[in-house]
């Protein structure tokens, strides 16, 4: 059915809790224009949560999602980019509300793999070579680092289909995960029990499009191709509406 059609049919009411809360990795806080998903999906009648993920180590941004998610009530959709895609699949397992994981140019971890394993798991990152660490002290005195895009590469790397004024922006307000969340292994994943639908991004230079198409096979995903850069939220925002709006309509 046409978005435009569907638009006229306010959701059912299991359906007025599909979720966003995960945005999280390099370069993801976006400007007001990589806002659409959300405008779009409230738009539509959802109720949208877009929780601030840490950053600082996969176990306990997960702990913190999976704290967020305990205050919602009702069914959620719960979706994630990037590194996100850690997080939710160690953040919903156990969650009963939790009825669709949705993930967009993501990783989608078996237990035992990180980040860092999934990425170079296929040929096409161009991350490393782009990326400026920042040394940090952490509060119990030892020392870590977070991972910056380059200004300077940041467009090309992260969003090459979105317009110049708006990488720029993006470059300047983006949140730095640190290294050790990247390295860090994941727990059993929440999409080996939660039905799952993955955006695979045919132009990411982040995660190669390889690696995200084996990844939502290996979960039984969902799966659409989309020719767009990782930074497919800002870029195709629509398509990321229609796959989230698509898991929401299964939810009972």
């Amino acid at each position: 059915m046409p978005r435009e059609e569907r638009k006229k049919q306010p959701p059912p009411d299991a359906l007025d809790h599909a979720r966003e809360p995960s945005r999280g990795g390099l370069g993801e806080d976006c400007p007001p224009e990589g806002d659409g998903v959300i405008k779009e999906l409230k738009r539509d009648g959802y109720t949208v949560v877009a929780a601030a993920n840490p950053l600082r180590g996969l176990s306990s941004d997960a702990a913190y999602i999976k704290d967020v998610l305990a205050g919602i009530k009702g069914p959620v959709v719960l979706a994630g980019h990037s590194y996100g895609g850690m997080v939710i699949s160690n953040a919903a397992t156990g969650n009963k509300n939790v009825k669709a994981l949705v993930y967009v140019a993501a990783f989608a971890p078996d237990k035992g793999e990180s980040a860092l394993d999934l990425a170079g798991k296929f040929r096409g990152s161009t991350l490393g070579e782009a990326l400026h660490p920042v040394p940090w002290t952490q509060p119990d005195g030892t020392k870590g680092a977070d991972l910056y895009i380059q200004a300077d590469k940041f467009g090309h790397q992260f969003a090459a289909d979105v317009p110049r004024g708006t990488t720029d922006l993006m470059s300047a307000t983006q949140r730095p995960v640190a290294q050790a969340a990247l390295a860090e292994d994941s727990a059993e994943p929440a999409w080996k029990t939660i039905p799952s639908w993955n955006l695979v991004a045919t132009q990411d230079l982040n995660i190669p499009a390889k690696a995200q198409a084996f990844m939502a096979e290996r979960a039984g995903s969902h799966t659409v191709k989309v020719k767009a850069s990782h930074a497919a939220s800002v870029s195709r925002p629509d398509k990321v509406t229609d796959l989230i709006e698509e898991a929401a309509r299964t939810v009972r």
